[in-house]
């Protein structure tokens, strides 16, 4: 039971310092998506079943906030997070390069399928202005990010057993 209220507690508190305090500090819309953050870290340390989870909920509460295409955040964070539990029993947890490696892979991959689903639903993407103005600094801010909630997602999942 408190597993669910810290993870819930997370997931509320970040998307409403993504939704309301971010767009205040970075300029141009863009900026970093906790989120997805948070949804591959799951995903990385307690598997894909996590991740999913994760995933949907993340997407969810971030398709609600943004008042977007309904369901566009929550495929994209469920597959994310599945791709990311996917490599949970290959990987050396503790690593530093892992949440960097990973989160680089895994915006690319949120940004793609976000993409083509668009384009599956019939809208017109232009894909070189969202790469420049929006999928690259995107990038940059998640790997400034990454390291610090990785570490916080370990603690959450492992407990005080943490090396880190």
């Amino acid at each position: 039971m408190r597993t669910i209220v810290v993870w819930a507690g997370l997931l509320l508190g970040t998307i409403a310092v993504q939704s309301v305090l971010l767009p205040l500090i970075f300029s141009n819309g863009t900026k970093p998506d906790i989120l997805l953050i948070i949804v591959v870290a799951s995903g990385l340390l307690a598997g894909r079943e996590r991740g999913v989870g994760i995933g949907f909920f993340a997407g969810v509460m971030q398709d609600f906030a943004s008042g977007n295409i309904f369901g566009l955040n929550t495929l994209s964070k469920m597959a994310t997070g599945y791709i990311a539990g996917l490599a949970e029993r290959k990987v050396f947890k503790e690593s530093m390069v892992l949440p960097v490696l990973a989160i680089t892979m895994a915006t690319f991959f949120n940004s793609v399928s976000m993409q083509a689903l668009l384009l599956l639903l019939g809208y017109k993407v232009e894909l070189i202005p969202m790469l420049q103005y929006q999928l690259l600094p995107s990038l940059a801010y998640n790997i400034l990010f990454c390291i610090p909630i990785h570490r916080l997602i370990y603690r959450i999942t492992f407990g005080n057993r943490s090396q880190f």
